[in-house]
């Protein structure tokens, strides 16, 4: 079975973080969305008061171990873990509709799917849409 330690995230890994941000986008079919630098990265989760807190999954698969050995569940029982810390009474996940095995997982851990059980569709203002409420 892989080994899988679960940590906070540290500046050092921004370079890391952002190869799997691409690597997800490409993934989701979503590369060209990805406008971010690691920089950014930096400055917006390692400063004085950052927008986002980060964990870092360090994974060692087993050579030639399948999917399916259990990492995705530890990763979403640690972000539980560290979100009851923070004081969070509840944590989101956004999943593309075509990524059946991530919300099978998401619901045999105890998610609710909210657009199933309470209606609630994601928006998202994107930055034409924000210019031209702003006037700009």
């Amino acid at each position: 079975m892989a080994s899988v330690r679960i940590r906070e995230a540290q500046e050092g890994d921004c370079g890391h973080i952002l190869r799997l941000i691409r690597e997800l986008a490409e993934y989701e079919k979503l590369s060209e969305q990805v406008q971010i630098s690691e920089e950014d990265l930096r400055a917006d989760g390692f400063g004085g008061n950052p927008f986002y807190h980060c964990l870092a999954a360090e994974v060692l698969p087993a050579p030639g171990e399948p999917q399916g050995q259990g990492i995705g569940s530890k990763i979403i029982k640690k972000v539980a873990q560290v979100a009851l810390d923070q004081g969070c009474s509840q944590f989101r996940l956004a999943v593309l509709a075509w990524n059946q095995r991530a919300m099978a997982l998401y619901k045999a851990l105890g998610a609710q799917d909210l657009t199933e059980t309470k209606g609630w569709h994601d928006f998202c203002f994107e930055e034409e849409a924000m210019r031209k409420l702003a006037g700009k």
